[in-house]
């Protein structure tokens, strides 16, 4: 193992990202059911998560996070992982890193479910990467960076994590993800969606509010694989992945009135096969963006965090006065002023 140099200090970010078709790139849902091609649709965003790595004792790392009132030391060489920032512990692991901090900064709120802990992840091990190149050892490239993101975190997990919050903080931009997790050479299929004209077009016509509420999403995942598997909704997620590719669709040709249509039928499905995924204050949000001509949907696994709408321009400006209004009523929640990111993890 490496120690930590005494007299550096590195970092990285990565964007966080609101999402549609969530789920589908779980492989346990994804790699029975390639011949439907199940696909993602994500949009990173400019609230960026820092990591920043300092000196610290050595044979230790320590995990420190804006959000979070404690820290965590570990010891390096001791076997066994395990408590709240052990993702982060595990990345100082497998890069061979001790005598380390790691320092965890987000612009995005704690728990929102716009990818959190894949896209700090994403970020340290981008730091992490910087460090041992320096120290003589091979740097890794993004298509790394996010092939150990992915199977460090779904390791750590004990099984059941997708791939896209991970992807959406490589690659940053607008995307849809293709999942083919029986191929040996790449897990996946990236297709851009938006080029600079497009983005900026975009994002006149996005809105992104914060419940309020924080998230948990392992439950609910392990909850949804589990109905998806007994067939108590596996056609009604064969529905949805085909709402997602026409959104993926309209979405690339500027087709807003299109986009928000699209946005609004897998919204329909979802609140029959994931009503878990809805709370009052996000279920009101949805109906207040559908009531405007709009289409909104939760972030990630839903049940809190951000609700996120698309539509024409006139009619996002005429939602955003309907939301600053609901806002205004609810403890904690808020419209989070932010744009597409083009740039992923740097």
């Amino acid at each position: 193992m490496t120690r930590f140099p005494a007299n550096r200090i590195y970092s990285a970010s990565a964007p966080c990202r609101i999402d549609c078709g969530g789920t589908w790139d779980i492989k346990a849902m994804a790699l029975p059911y390639e011949d439907v091609r199940p696909t993602t649709v994500n949009i990173a965003l400019n609230l960026r998560t820092t990591v920043t790595l300092r000196p610290f004792k050595k044979g230790r790392v320590r995990v420190c996070s804006e959000g979070f009132r404690h820290t965590e030391e570990f010891d390096a060489f001791a076997p066994g992982l395990k408590g709240t920032f052990v993702l982060f512990a595990a990345a100082a692991r497998y890069t061979g890193v001790h005598g380390v901090e790691i320092a965890i900064k987000s612009e995005a709120p704690v728990r929102s479910a716009m990818g959190g802990s894949s896209t700090a992840l994403v970020a340290c091990l981008c730091a992490l990467a910087k460090a041992t190149a320096d120290a003589g050892s091979r740097s890794m490239t993004k298509k790394q960076i996010l092939h150990v993101a992915y199977h460090l975190e779904d390791a750590v997990s004990g099984g059941g994590c997708g791939m896209q919050d991970q992807a959406a903080a490589v690659y940053g931009g607008v995307n849809q993800w293709l999942w083919w997790y029986s191929n040996t050479n790449v897990l996946f299929h990236r297709n851009s969606l938006a080029d600079r004209r497009r983005i900026k077009e975009l994002n006149d016509r996005l809105l992104v509010a914060y419940s309020g509420k924080t998230h948990s999403s392992i439950r609910i995942n392990r909850k949804w694989l589990a109905d998806f598997h007994s067939g108590k909704t596996t056609k009604g997620w064969i529905e949805a992945n085909q709402k997602v590719s026409n959104f993926a669709h309209s979405l690339h040709v500027g087709d807003w009135k299109g986009c928000a249509r699209w946005l609004r039928e897998e919204m329909a499905i979802r609140r029959e096969i994931t009503p878990e995924a809805l709370i009052p204050e996000t279920s009101v949000l949805i109906w207040q963006a559908e009531e405007a001509g709009c289409g909104a949907r939760f972030a990630g696994a839903g049940a809190g965090g951000v609700v996120w709408a698309i539509g024409p321009r006139q009619r996002i400006e005429a939602l955003r006065k309907a939301w600053e209004q609901t806002m205004a009523g609810i403890k904690g929640g808020r419209l989070l002023e932010c744009a597409v990111d083009p740039k992923g993890v740097c």
